[in-house]
């Protein structure tokens, strides 16, 4: 394994620049029975802005539901979000809790994110039906309410001075501010457990080994200015990857026989890996920031099955080893099932959603790489910009599909120099009787004037009972040949 050089230059500079820590933070104090929530814009892009709520709840009761509501200018929306239920109408939005964020103990927070297009900012905020400012019914008329000056203001959770304690109840949130205290949250995580992440920079080995259950899932949460950086690696590690004393496996974060996790919300950075999944089932990943990392961005590995990443972030990766820097890694190849073909000989991580994320630019690999052995994932609703893409070790489209039964469905893909792109979608038949069974539905594809085939299916004989499937329903522009080299199915 290679010794990381460490990027301490991007804190400073391309972490600053593309996290956006605190952009900007909107006097928007939405007030509900003690619950409040601040606007904090994370980060800004030309035509758009990602930003996040932060509700609080200040009372002395626990709020079990949430749901804040508000207005976007005509010609502003929002085009993704996470970590809540976003229904629309017209220019109002309205967002509920998903499932494991509704509850806030008196005193604790939780937060949901979106991205916007458009510079519009919300107005007319409410939550849980009340005004912005509290204090009664939302009013009928149409202007935005006015917010009074508060004649206490909201409570805030000071830092802590001292690390959690070694063990926390089942069901508490634990505020964590420090790397320390975050090690020692990992290491201490129980079921039905939040941990809630401070803003700021955490640098060290994050790793846990703790497990949830479908019943009691643990949460580990904060903001998009919470930044995950893993200096490492360090020491001499075992020849298969597994926590050992002594070895710093440089992965931003790493489950390792830690099912039943949700992660959301803050950002990983400036590490060999960014997050590592190993026999960790079923665990949700919503709205993270993975970037500028030396290899792959996000890894579900060693049967890590019915997971999910969405509404994510994926730029900046491969800095070392170009042909590494996947963004979503869905298995392993086979000539790693030595160490990770923990399920009859083979990594069976399947039936991942890889949903609604934006993947790209420079992304040196490929945008999600399915490997052989894999089967039933659906990849839908993503956003891959192939501009960076090396063409290393044939990482030179936007997919590779070397596993079986995927739906690939509604995702927007482009291309534009710099890169090497050979076509948007591919398959490969590494492993007998895989790379078959795909179904592409509803894609469009811009391959820039440079690749060949939005889908390209390398062959149709080794897959005599399962074929792949491209529908009409597919669309291509700027291809050197066209949308596909086998077969329309109407």
């Amino acid at each position: 394994m290679p010794v990381k050089t460490s990027h301490r230059w991007l804190a400073a500079g391309a972490i600053g620049l593309a996290v956006g820590l605190a952009v900007s933070t909107a006097p928007l104090a939405l007030a509900a029975g003690g619950l409040t929530a601040s606007l904090v814009k994370t980060s800004t892009w030309p035509g758009g802005y990602g930003a996040d709520y932060v509700l609080t709840n200040g009372g002395a009761a626990a709020v079990t539901t949430w749901a804040v509501e508000f207005d976007l200018p005509t010609g502003t929306s929002v085009s993704n979000s996470w970590s809540s239920v976003r229904t629309q109408s017209g220019q109002h939005y309205r967002f509920t809790n998903a499932g494991y964020n509704g509850t806030i103990a008196p005193g604790g927070s939780e937060s949901f994110g979106f991205n916007v297009s458009g510079a519009g900012d919300p107005t007319n905020c409410t939550v849980n039906g009340n005004p912005c400012a509290g204090g009664g019914p939302a009013p009928t008329t149409t202007p935005a309410p006015t917010t009074p000056a508060p004649t206490t203001p909201p409570p805030t959770t000071p830092a802590p001075t001292t690390p959690p304690p070694t063990t926390a109840p089942p069901g508490t949130t634990v505020n964590v501010s420090t790397a320390a205290q975050l090690q020692a949250a990992l290491a201490a995580a129980a079921p039905g457990q939040t941990i809630q992440l401070a803003a700021g920079t955490y640098r060290g080995s994050f790793v846990t080994t703790r497990a949830g259950t479908a019943a009691s899932r643990i949460t580990l949460t904060g903001p998009r200015g919470a930044v995950l950086v893993n200096d490492g690696p360090a020491g001499t590690g075992p020849s298969c990857p597994v926590p050992t004393a002594g070895w710093d496996s440089g992965y931003g974060l790493w489950l390792f026989d830690a099912p039943y996790w949700n992660l959301t919300g803050f950002t990983v950075a400036e590490s060999k890996k960014g997050i590592v999944l190993d026999n960790s089932h079923h665990v949700a990943i919503d709205g993270v920031y993975v970037h500028h990392t030396e290899d792959e961005a996000v890894h579900f590995r060693r049967s890590s099955a019915d997971g999910i990443i969405r509404n994510s972030v994926i730029t900046d990766t491969g800095l070392t080893q170009p042909g590494y820097g996947e963004g979503v890694y869905l298995g392993s190849a086979q000539s790693n099932f030595g160490c990770h073909g923990n399920s009859g000989g083979m990594d069976r991580s399947d039936r991942v959603q890889v949903l609604n994320n934006r993947i790209g630019p420079r992304v040196t690999a490929e945008h999600v790489d399915i490997k052989e052995g894999t089967e039933g994932g659906v990849i839908r609703g993503n956003t891959f910009d192939g501009q960076g893409i090396s063409g290393t070790n044939s990482g030179d489209s936007w997919i590779d599909a070397k596993g079986n039964g995927y739906l690939v469905e509604g995702n927007t893909g482009t291309f534009r120099a710099p890169g090497t792109f050979a076509n948007g979608y591919e398959t490969h038949n590494l492993l007998t009787g895989y790379g078959c069974g795909n179904v592409w539905r509803g894609n469009t594809s811009d391959l820039g004037g440079v690749g060949r085939y939005a889908v390209y299916v390398s062959s149709t004989s080794k897959c005599p009972a399962n074929p792949n499937v491209v529908h009409a329903s597919n669309t291509v522009t700027n291809a050197v040949n066209g949308l596909t080299n086998i077969a329309v199915t109407p």
